[in-house]
């Protein structure tokens, strides 16, 4: 039978097989997730974050009464609708759960490679320095999204397991059904993403700076807690549009009728600011980097 493949014309130039790149790029991504979401650590992170709501629920379960007022937004209304919990355990989450979690996952990125002493050969293979920092990157933004969205369907579970289900009023008054409100849950955790992805940029430039990654993990940390304390102090109120944690809590707009999307684009491109910039920084520093573990 007569093969299918074209004969190669003699003296023609070689054509490149430019699916291959592609091809190892795909391979390099799912590996790094796997790895990635195959720890253990990985899986004791997402589980904190699932407790939080829990332990939400549980708390004014167990409490005969919740004043008005008192304790985080949302608190007071759990106990008519269960989908409150998901709503007041990304709250709770934001200023230092969600960010501690980010920070270990970023930090890790590289220096946890060098640590490891797999980074070289991770180079070695045909991935290339960019390719590697790129998917790096990528797996740490997938990690940005899981967070998030694992504390929304833990309160959501939770809440309905416990209290009471209905039409969710809304920040402007308005009433919608369970499962509008559902979205507005999505809607929240994709805004918490995008919030934590500039946090993530630096938690990668941290990374490639060092061979310790807990060093890397806590600068992260640490980074993220004075960014907050800063945007607390009237006398840097000309430096608070530009810290990467200002709009953080500004997902209420994903609350009312109709959504307001301005804090939504303006936390976005607040983070892609900090994505260019640290981006950049991180590859500049590990594109001349000399690795030897």
């Amino acid at each position: 039978m007569p093969s299918s493949v074209p004969a190669e014309v003699p003296g023609a130039p070689a054509v490149p097989d430019l699916a291959l790149p592609r091809r190892s790029g795909l391979s390099l991504m799912v590996s790094e997730l796997r790895v990635l979401f195959g720890r253990r650590r990985t899986w004791a992170l997402l589980l904190a974050l699932a407790a939080i709501p829990i332990l939400i629920a549980v708390a004014v379960r167990l409490s005969s009464s919740v004043p008005a007022g008192r304790g985080p937004a949302f608190l007071d209304r759990i106990t008519q609708n269960g989908l409150f919990v998901a709503f007041t355990a990304m709250l709770v989450s934001v200023p230092l759960f969600l960010p501690l979690t980010v920070g270990v996952v970023a930090g890790d990125t590289i220096a946890g490679e060098a640590n490891m002493g797999t980074l070289r050969y991770l180079l070695v293979a045909p991935a290339g320095r960019v390719r590697l920092l790129l998917v790096k990157y990528a797996a740490a933004l997938t990690f940005c999204i899981a967070a998030p969205l694992t504390v929304a369907a833990a309160g959501a579970a939770a809440g309905a397991a416990l209290f009471p289900v209905g039409p969710v009023t809304l920040l402007s008054g308005d009433v919608i059904q369970p499962g509008e409100a559902g979205l507005r849950m999505l809607l929240i955790a994709a805004y918490l993403a995008v919030s934590l992805a500039g946090l993530s940029a630096i938690g990668l430039f941290l990374s490639t700076l060092t061979v310790v990654p807990v060093g890397a993990m806590a600068a992260t940390v640490v980074v993220s807690v004075v960014s907050q304390v800063a945007d607390q102090l009237p006398q840097l109120e000309w430096l608070h549009p530009w810290l990467f944690s200002h709009y953080w809590l500004g997902f209420g707009d994903m609350l009312r009728q109709p959504v307001l999307w301005d804090a939504f684009g303006r936390n976005a491109l607040l983070q892609t600011g900090y994505i260019a910039v640290f981006g950049a920084l991180a590859y500049a520093r590990f594109t001349t980097r000399d690795v030897l573990s």
